[in-house]
């Protein structure tokens, strides 16, 4: 007995209904090989600013041949004390200072990326032994005690992304059939909702950060909301292509950018590029200045992500502006294409099962189409 022709034609369009919607995994996988293996696979660092503490000729000839040394690797001064130089690395102008000597001394600020330091160091070992003389490293502005690698503040990055982009699949899918603005209000509750969780992540259950808690809840706030906002609206837009859409703009770029792994000087001029205007570098840097800097930075951060919530404001504006021209284009026939979906669900479960019509298939299908599976 042989398949009826109806039955194959049904397989067959679900088949190509499932391969395309494989295309969106597949665009995953190679933009986020491109992007973590293009920013990490082999960090070097491009003028990489540190100093070398001394006013003599001798401070001058040793950083004049770092400098042509690195060519290009390395941007290396002269600081004219000690103290200089560890002002220098609190004000974040400077990621190492070598005091050259009998005693040869490294002074890094592991607080602003522990990479950075390690490559620093790695430098001035080198410097050190051939002058004979162990080095001794001073961490002036060392991270807090919990988090030892000095990357806890990426990975709460990563916390606050998932949950904020998740909650845009939801709210742009599930939630396509409320009004836009219920949807922005549930974005912002929800941005609200998911800073806390970063808050308590970073300050009472894993202790990322000692102090300046507060800060960082307002920033992880700014941030989430800003990723929500500019989802939801976008979503009016792309559709079933928001979430390669929304990963693509904060995680691909994001992650790769935010110098919570490598800072821009050890990466490529386009990540680095990126670093400079991106949201996810606005909280990094944010948080770092707040907690380990004094403030240092802090005002410019705040102005990024301030400005990302601003562009979400935007897209929400773009996405009601659309949405009501949607509607009253398709108001006088609204009634008569839903009646039509009703009785296409019908036509297929007689063709099927020939179970009854329910109300419930066309919001099922209705949905599916929102969220694109």
């Amino acid at each position: 007995m042989s398949a009826s022709p109806t039955g194959q034609s049904g397989t067959g369009a679900q088949l190509r209904h499932v391969l395309g919607h494989l295309l969106t995994p597949l665009l995953m996988c190679i933009g986020m090989g491109l992007a973590y293996l293009g920013a990490f696979h082999a960090p070097e660092p491009h003028n990489l600013r540190v100093d070398v503490v001394g006013s003599g000729p001798s401070a001058q000839v040793l950083a004049q041949t770092l400098h042509d040394k690195g060519d290009g690797a390395l941007d290396v001064r002269t600081v004219a004390d000690r103290a200089t130089a560890r002002q220098q690395l609190k004000d974040r102008e400077s990621y190492g200072a070598y005091v050259p000597g009998a005693k040869p001394e490294l002074l890094v600020a592991s607080a602003g990326s522990d990479t950075t330091a390690t490559v620093v160091e790695k430098v001035f070992t080198g410097v050190a032994a051939e002058q004979g003389a162990p080095l001794k490293v001073t961490d002036v502005v060392p991270v807090a005690p919990g988090d030892p690698t000095g990357q806890g503040l990426f990975f709460l990055l990563v916390a606050l992304s998932i949950g904020s982009y998740a909650s845009v699949a939801v709210i742009g899918g599930a939630g396509a059939v409320l009004a836009l603005r219920l949807r922005a209000l549930l974005a912002v509750g929800m941005s609200l909702v998911v800073s806390v969780v970063g808050a308590v992540f970073a300050g009472p259950l894993f202790h990322l950060v000692d102090q300046g808690l507060a800060g960082v809840w307002a920033m992880a706030w700014l941030y989430s909301a800003g990723i929500l906002l500019v989802g939801v609206g976008l979503h009016t837009f792309l559709k079933r292509w928001t979430t390669l859409g929304v990963m693509v703009l904060f995680v691909m770029l994001n992650f790769t950018s935010s110098g919570g792994i490598f800072r821009p000087e050890l990466q490529s001029g386009f990540f680095a590029s990126l670093h400079s205007f991106w949201n996810g570098a606005g909280f990094v840097e944010g948080a770092r200045g707040h907690v380990y800097f004094e403030g240092n930075g802090v005002g410019r951060s705040v102005l990024v992500l301030a400005l990302w919530f601003l562009v979400g404001v935007v897209v929400m504006g773009a996405a009601a502006v659309c949405e009501a021209a949607r509607r009253r284009r398709e108001h006088p026939g609204a009634h008569a294409g839903h009646v039509g979906a009703v009785e296409a669900v019908g036509s297929r479960r007689a063709e099927g099962d020939s179970g009854a019509v329910r109300e419930e298939d066309v919001v099922e299908e209705e949905l599916e189409e929102a969220v694109g599976v």
